[in-house]
């Protein structure tokens, strides 16, 4: 193996080396997502996951192509590399790669929108950072229209730069708000025990 000099650009992620940290981003890949999709000319969306939007099985809505749609859920999965804000909206589209609507996709679409506005985002990690661990949790309470599970977010920074995420759906179903955010920090507490 050969030495090929600074590395810049490896699996979509680019890499930025300066003297005082490093920067990654993933503009590239966002752009040829976005053109494989016919959503290079788009417009900005500021936020990826609609409020009001609670979707469900759908189904009287129209199929789409389940492969097409897989492909799309996995490409932005591979997206969180530079991208976490993505995470929650990915992994609420994600729970219907199993015969997929027409509502679904264009649900996903959104993400896509929203990268149009973001092409220049990516996580920055500062070369002389303190090396203090601190955690966050949230929960959305009864989120999932379906079986009404919370579904819990947790990221982890150490110093300012930010290190694992995790989205996921709660076991049970919260009967409150902060039963819903205790489950979450519970979650969020055993990750920092493991981290440290």
């Amino acid at each position: 193996m050969s030495m090929m000099g600074e590395l810049n650009y490896f699996l979509g992620l680019q890499v930025k080396q300066l003297k005082d940290g490093i920067f990654l981003n993933q503009a590239k890949y966002r752009k040829d997502l976005r053109r494989k999709f016919g959503m290079d000319k788009c417009k900005f969306i500021s936020t990826p996951f609609s409020t009001s939007c609670h979707l469900d099985h759908d189904v009287a809505g129209n199929p789409v192509d389940e492969t097409k749609y897989k492909w799309l859920i996995g490409s932005l999965l591979y997206l969180n590399a530079s991208k976490p804000d993505i995470m929650f909206a990915m992994c609420m589209y994600a729970r219907f790669q199993s015969a997929p609507k027409e509502s679904h996709f264009n649900a996903t679409k959104r993400i896509l929108k929203y990268l149009q506005g973001t092409k220049d985002v990516g996580l920055w990690y500062p070369g002389n950072v303190s090396l203090s661990l601190t955690s966050y949790s949230d929960s959305d309470f009864t989120g999932c229209k379906i079986d009404r599970k919370s579904t819990s977010d947790t990221c982890h920074f150490l110093g300012s730069s930010l290190i694992p995420c995790q989205c996921k759906k709660q076991a049970c179903v919260a009967l409150s708000t902060a039963e819903a955010e205790y489950i979450a920090a519970v979650s969020c507490c055993a990750q920092t025990l493991w981290l440290r």
